[in-house]
């Protein structure tokens, strides 16, 4: 019986990429992932996968920023075994359509930005954490980016408030018991980044980096584990940055 056996375990954007990973690895180690994505049909199937490599997964489809569906979503995943011990808030914009300057944006896309990236993170918590109080070891992990720390761009800025609420609800769950920290990714070449990201940006963000190697998903899924295990278990309110060196000077 490890941190994890038994327990409920959340991730939005659960359907691909990291949230996909997140469940995946959370699966393994005995936690019922409620994979969660815009698209249910793409969360269920992710939820089949872990399922056929014997875990226990349910896939839900629900937009991150609609209260009502976020409550429904809560109370389906807090049904499966009385409560949720972990919200790995993942689910984001983060494409190369919302990377562009904000002028070139305009205020619908930048508005979408904030609404997904930083209301979504306060939607899904106040929707989770009536269900996570008085749960041992209950964590929320939100997911922020390197972007946060490094020149300005409305989608780095997006992140950095996503760590600013990770303080704030650290300081307003600690009483609850449950612990909040936030991961921020640097550049992590999983199989659709490194095909599409031209050779020339690999480049430059590698040699902004103090480790050569390359950044991988598992890194990730690893610093998420560490998280929301017992090893954590005197650490809130922090940004763990897994960038490889990448945004250590700032």
């Amino acid at each position: 019986m490890g941190d994890w056996s038994g327990k409920t375990a959340v991730v939005t954007g659960g359907g691909r990429g990291f949230g996909k990973a997140f469940g995946a690895a959370l699966a393994a180690e005995g936690a019922h992932a409620v994979l969660v994505d815009i698209d249910g049909a793409v969360a269920e199937a992710a939820a089949a996968e872990i399922r056929a490599a014997g875990g226990a997964a349910t896939g839900l489809g629900g937009d991150v920023t609609d209260e009502a569906r976020m409550n429904e979503v809560m109370a389906q995943a807090a049904a499966v075994a009385g409560g949720i011990d972990f919200l790995i808030n993942n689910a984001g914009l983060h494409s190369d359509e919302y990377g562009q300057p904000i002028f070139k944006m305009g205020l619908a896309k930048v508005r979408r930005l904030f609404e997904v990236n930083v209301m979504g993170v306060v939607c899904c918590t106040l929707a989770a954490v009536p269900h996570m109080r008085g749960r041992p070891g209950a964590s929320v992990v939100n997911i922020s980016s390197s972007a946060a720390h490094m020149h300005g761009s409305a989608y780095g800025d997006s992140k950095l408030a996503v760590a600013g609420l990770t303080i704030t609800f650290a300081r307003e769950l600690a009483p609850d018991g449950i612990r909040v920290n936030a991961i921020s990714p640097g550049l992590m070449l999983t199989e659709t980044i490194a095909a599409e990201l031209p050779p020339e940006t690999k480049a430059r963000v590698k040699a902004m980096q103090l480790l050569a190697e390359d950044g991988k998903e598992g890194h990730i899924v690893d610093a998420m584990m560490f998280l929301t295990s017992s090893k954590a278990a005197f650490i809130t309110g922090e940004t763990l940055r897994v960038t490889g060196g990448m945004a250590a000077g700032v």
